[in-house]
């Protein structure tokens, strides 16, 4: 133990000694943000009530390989701590905690000089006090000895637990937090229904605080969500540019990527969706493997840049040949004047349901001008109350931001929303109308802020017009000169 100890000693002092410059870019959310955000909460909690957040489970790709830590969405909100095995309590009235007033504690890992050596230095109780500012802070390993008496408290705010966090073997990491809260509020089976050992806890309310906090932006988030749109519709510019026949579907999602890692994003903020042909058909194809994309088709990329936490959401449809074919653009220009009739009803005080319906309204008389289906469009129909048809069989917005499909209500729009309008229409072959039709998809999806008044074309350095894309793919790019030698065989 004291060998370790020293180790750390003199680690730290090395770090110290060669004055590095900070390792992270510094546009991330600063504390002042999360601690108005934890107030925020707590502001709408109900009268003697404890919130309880758990952090993301580290997840195992294969073996003793892992998968890129990514924090839970609501943990990094109330916090800004990227870290696992860590628990946040948020109270709404100040406790009496070790002699001392909080309302408001975290358990962080402890600090463990080997595993620091091959993972990077870890914040510690100490950073969690001094750069996350939170008020009081303990070691996870000090959670199992910690005396709080929950049945005190009319209500227990926290969500359901999932089976997918792993005994890491470390003490007080993410799966002894679990096990021992669910030990000290009597949460011992998996479901509410049957009578708990206390009748406080809720799983069911915290969701609905954090969907009201989450689903309007502040000025902070609509600054990064900026970033991570200007990102992902640059590179949808540059693949405009450098696409062209025998093009893999790997290397088109390679160019977006690499464009996202130029800008400095972290992540790509959901998997790349890139569908050529018929598999632009497949709503979520992420397998992105065709390995040569055809003269002639279209090519569906829906890529999206996470930046500092923030992820943005845009679809581009685009002929790989540079030139749509009547068909196409046919189908292209219907659903863009779809989006558009939805843009036109983006306001406060409108509903979802209202963008959904002007968007529906659009396709399926228009399906039925060009004889894609008959006039007895009807049976086509799934869904009376929205126009659901098999052709455009999704959803037509939702919230954006630290999730994809951020949390947020979806009843009303309010100023400072950011969400997505993505009408779509896809022919897949075999589909009951002409083939001339078929493996035909397109899907254009931009991302708005609303405004007071309206709303704002967040996405708009990506050409949308039919037109506008063509005149842009005439362009030349440096992606498409890139010749590089052939493997072996």
């Amino acid at each position: 133990m004291q060998k370790i100890t020293v180790f750390w000693v003199l680690l730290c002092v090395f770090s110290n000694a060669t004055g590095q410059k900070p390792n992270k870019p510094g546009d991330y959310l600063l504390p002042e943000f999360h601690i108005e955000r934890r107030q925020a909460l707590r502001d709408q909690m109900p009268a003697n009530s404890v919130a309880v957040f758990f952090s993301n489970s580290v997840r195992n790709r294969a073996n003793d390989v892992n998968y890129v830590y990514h924090q839970d969405p609501d943990f990094y909100y109330l916090t800004g701590h990227q870290e696992p095995h860590a628990v946040l309590f948020i109270f709404k009235e100040p406790q009496l905690i070790n002699s001392s007033t909080t309302d408001e504690i975290i358990f962080v890992r402890a600090h463990h000089a080997l595993m620091e050596l091959y993972d990077g230095p870890r914040l510690g109780k100490e950073g969690a006090l001094e750069k996350l500012r939170l008020d009081m802070a303990f070691e996870g390993t000090e959670f199992e000895r910690f005396n709080l008496d929950f049945t005190s408290f009319d209500k227990v705010l926290f969500y359901d637990f999932f089976n997918d966090v792993r005994d890491t073997k470390e003490k007080g990491d993410l799966f002894d937090l679990i096990r021992q809260f669910r030990e000290k509020v009597g949460y011992e089976q998996d479901d509410l229904s049957i009578e708990p050992r206390n009748n406080n806890l809720d799983i069911v309310m915290l969701d609905s605080l954090m969907k009201n906090l989450r689903g309007i932006k502040t000025q902070e988030e609509i600054a990064l969500l900026r970033k991570a749109v200007d990102i992902s519709t640059i590179g949808q510019r540059e693949v405009m540019k450098a696409m062209h026949p025998g093009m893999s579907e790997t290397e088109v999602q390679g160019i977006h990527e690499f464009v996202f890692k130029k800008y400095q994003s972290e992540y790509e903020g959901y998997p790349s969706i890139v569908g050529a042909g018929h598999n632009g058909c497949v709503l979520h194809y992420i397998d992105n493997l065709k390995p040569e994309i055809e003269d002639g088709e279209l090519i569906l990329m829906d890529l999206g840049a996470e930046y500092r936490g923030y992820t943005a959401d845009v679809t581009r449809t685009i002929p790989v040949n540079g030139r749509f074919n009547p068909e196409q653009k046919q189908i292209y220009d219907l659903v863009y004047e779809a989006q558009e009739a939805a843009m036109e009803v983006c306001k406060p005080g409108a509903g979802f349901t209202d963008l959904l319906k002007a968007t529906r309204e659009v396709v399926n008389n228009g399906l039925v001008e060009l004889g894609v289906y008959k006039s007895a469009a009807k049976k086509h129909i799934t869904d009376p109350e929205t126009g659901r048809n098999r052709y455009y069989p999704h959803g037509c917005c939702h919230h954006i931001g630290l999730d994809v499909h951020d949390k947020g209500e979806y009843d009303v729009l309010q100023e400072n929303m950011v969400i997505t309008i993505e009408p779509g229409i896809y022919i897949p072959s075999g589909s009951p109308c002409d083939k001339k039709w078929w493996d035909i998809a397109v899907r254009i999806e931009d991302d708005f802020l609303v405004t007071r008044e309206g709303c704002e074309l967040l996405s708009d350095l990506a050409p949308r017009k039919s037109e506008e894309i063509e005149a842009l793919m005439k362009e030349s790019s440096p992606f498409g000169e890139l010749v590089l030698p052939e493997l072996k065989d």
